[in-house]
This record gives structure tokens, sequence and C-alpha cells, in this order.
């Protein structure tokens, strides 16, 4: 919950809790909030078990955590069924960035067998900047900064 808290700003919350509550009253301030918040946990605990309880046993396996979006479809991705591993595991990015990268070149590919048609003629060089534009010329496209 408070993975995000360094030591500077613990320290912090502490001095400042101390001249807000006083050092007669924090003790007391500290048991209230624990107990507040084992009331709450308790509260949860008991919600879920009886949403357990409603669904019956068709609904045995199910996980609270399993209604974060993030959990769901990590879940569902690692699910060996699809057959996702075999199409993942079957990419090869370093292959596909060095035919884009060659492409955008405009250089023959050594992993594709065939040419576009050559990219000499009318091809524009996206890598080279001009220093000046004409009056009335619109600058070309720039692939970074999309």
């Amino acid at each position: 919950m408070f993975n995000d808290i360094g030591p500077l700003e613990l320290v912090t919350l502490v001095v400042l809790a101390v001249l807000v509550f006083g050092p007669d009253k924090l003790p007391k301030m500290i048991q209230d909030v624990t107990r507040t918040i084992r009331k709450i946990r308790d509260f949860s605990e008991s919600a879920k078990a009886d949403i357990r309880d409603e669904l019956g046993p068709e609904f045995k396996d199910f996980e609270f955590e399993d209604l974060n979006p993030k959990t769901f479809i990590r879940k569902q991705l690692d699910n060996d069924e699809l057959g996702l591993k075999e199409i993942r595991n079957g990419f090869d990015l370093k292959k596909e960035m060095a035919e884009v990268t060659d492409a955008v070149h405009g250089r023959e590919s050594d992993h594709s067998s065939s040419s576009s048609g050559g990219a000499g003629g009318g091809s524009v060089d996206m890598t080279k900047k001009r220093e000046k534009l004409d009056p009335d010329e619109r600058p070309p496209y720039d692939a970074d900064a999309t």
C-alpha cells in the first residue's frame, strides 16, 4: 500500500503527525486508525465470503483479484489452450525489425526474397534534413513526430 513512500517522506509524516495531534494523543490516534482499518478488512472479507456463498458451487474458484483487467488479461494470455505461447515463440522480433529497417532505408533485405521494384528515382529520403525550405513549401512528413 505504501510502497512508493521513501524514508524522508515517512519521517516527514511522523513529524507532521506529532505536530498536529501532539505526543499525548498520537498513540490513541494510531490505535483508532488501526482498529478502523482492521474493521474495514473484516467487513471486506465478510462481503467476499457472502458473495462466494451466494454464487454457489459453480464459482468456487472465483477470485475477486480476477476482476482487475490487468490480472484477467494476464491470466487469459497465460492460458495454454489458445496456443499463444507457440505464436509468441515463433515471432522473431530482431528479424522483423531488421526487415523494417532495410525497407525504410531502401536496401534489399537479406531475409526477403522479393524486391519492391527499386528504391531509386521517386523515393524521398526521410533521414536527411534540409537546411531551409522555400517560402511557399510545406515541411516534409516527419516519421518521428507521429
